[in-house]
C-alpha cells in the first residue's frame, strides 16, 4: 500500500517516515524544503535501508498536486504534516499561515476524493482547545476560540475533514497532539529547525552548544506552581509510532466513525523550568536562561487526557521526558560536531 507523508522530511514526518518503512509500507514523500533539508533522505535511509520516492513540490500550487495525484495513482492513504507551525509567527503573518495550511489541506482532499475508499490522518494539535478550562484534556473538551491564526488553522482543518467524509469515501483520525520533542535513538534524524527556533527544546539545546547566548522563558507569573507555562512534552518517536496504529487502524476498518479524535501525549504536565533543569540533569550542562515578557498566544498550561489514544487507538507513549531530552542533546552534538 502506498501512502503519502507530507512534510515527511520534517520532524514529526521523518519519524513517522521511518516506522511505515519499518513496517513495510511503501512511502512517498512530498516536501517543499522550506523547513526541512533532503539531507534527511539519507538519513531515513541509514535507519530503514530504504530511501523513500520524494517529490518536492509546495502544496499551496492546485495544479503540481493534480499532477501527482496523476503520477501517483496508486496513493491510497495520506498522512498530512505539511503546515505552517509557529504560534507566534502565525499572529504576525496570519495570511500566510491560512493560505499554507487550509489551501494544500483542500487540494489534498480534492486529490483523494475521487478514490472509492482513502484513508486520511490530520495531524491536528492541541491548540484547537484554547485554554482548557479543566486538565487533563480530553478530546470532548470544548473547542475554544482560538488564541492564534495557527490554532485556528487547526480548527477549520478539522472543520473541512468533518464535512468532506460526510459525502466522500475518505476516512479520517484527527491526531490532536502535544508537544512533540526529542530524536531518533540512532541519532540520524531529529528536529532541525531553520532560522530561530520556535519551540523551547531545540532552543534550549542551542544554548546548551552555545550556538544562542541565552534561552527566553516567556513569563514567569502564570497562576501554575513555579510561575512558567506548562506543556505536555511527548518523545517524537512515540508520536510517529501513534499515526502508523492510527493508519492500521483504518486499513483494517476498526474505526468506528467516518472520522475519530485523539489526543496524543504522556498525559503529565511540564513546566519551562521543570524541562529546564531536567534537561541540565541529563545533559550536564548548565542553561543560561533569562525571565522576559510573556508571548501573545501562548497559553497557560495544557496536557493530555491519554485514556482514549490508550484505551480505543491502542497506543501510549513509553518513552520519558528525560530520554527525549537526552536523545535531543545527542542529536544536536552530532550536527554541530
Amino acid at each position: 500500500m502506498k501512502i503519502l507523508v507530507t512534510g515527511g522530511l520534517g520532524f514529526i514526518g521523518s519519524h513517522t517516515v521511518v516506522e511505515l518503512q519499518n513496517e513495510g509500507f511503501d512511502v512517498v514523500v512530498i516536501d517543499d524544503l522550506s523547513n526541512s533539508s533532503i539531507e534527511v533522505l539519507s538519513g531515513i535511509e541509514a535507519i530503514t535501508g530504504k530511501k523513500p520516492d520524494f517529490e518536492q513540490i509546495d502544496l499551496r500550487d492546485k495544479t503540481a498536486v493534480q499532477d501527482f495525484f496523476e503520477k501517483y495513482s496508486d496513493v491510497s492513504g495520506i498522512i498530512h504534516f505539511a503546515a505552517s507551525k509557529a504560534v507566534g509567527e502565525s499572529v504576525e503573518n496570519p495570511l500566510l499561515y491560512y493560505e499554507n495550511n487550509i489551501g494544500s489541506l483542500v487540494y489534498l482532499l480534492q486529490g483523494l476524493q475521487a478514490k472509492p475508499e482513502s484513508h486520511f490522518i490530520f495531524s491536528s494539535s492541541c491548540t484547537v482547545y484554547g485554554q482548557a478550562e479543566k486538565m487533563p484534556i480530553t478530546e470532548s473538551a470544548p473547542i475554544q476560540a482560538a488564541m492564534s491564526p495557527y490554532g485556528n488553522t487547526k480548527q477549520i482543518g478539522e472543520e473541512i475533514i468533518q464535512d468532506v467524509a460526510k459525502v466522500t469515501g475518505i476516512n479520517s483520525i484527527l491526531l490532536r497532539y502535544f508537544n512533540p520533542v526529542g530524536a531518533h535513538e540512532s541519532v540520524n534524524i531529529g528536529e532541525l529547525p531553520k532560522g530561530t527556533p520556535q519551540n523551547l527544546v531545540p532552543f534550549i539545546t542551542q544554548t546548551a552548544i552555545g550556538l544562542r547566548e541565552q534561552l527566553s522563558v516567556f513569563g514567569s507569573d502564570y497562576p501554575t506552581p513555579d510561575g512558567t507555562c506548562i506543556r505536555d512534552y511527548i518523545h517524537v518517536v512515540d508520536l510517529a509510532k501513534a499515526h502508523v496504529t492510527a493508519l492500521k487502524r483504518l486499513i483494517n476498518k476498526e474505526n468506528k466513525d467516518k472520522v475519530e479524535i485523539f489526543n496524543l501525549g504522556t498525559g503529565k504536565g511540564s513546566s519551562v523550568l521543570e524541562v529546564i533543569n531536567a534537561f541540565e540533569k541529563v545533559s550536564g550542562q548548565k542553561l543560561n536562561y533569562k525571565i522576559v515578557d510573556k508571548r501573545p498566544g501562548d497559553i497557560t498550561e495544557a496536557y493530555a487526557d491519554t485514556e482514549r489514544a490508550n484505551n480505543v487507538l491502542g497506543w501510549k507513549a513509553e518513552l520519558s521526558l528525560e530520554e527525549a531530552l537526552a536523545s535531543a542533546w545527542k542529536w544536536e552534538q552530532k550536527i554541530r560536531s
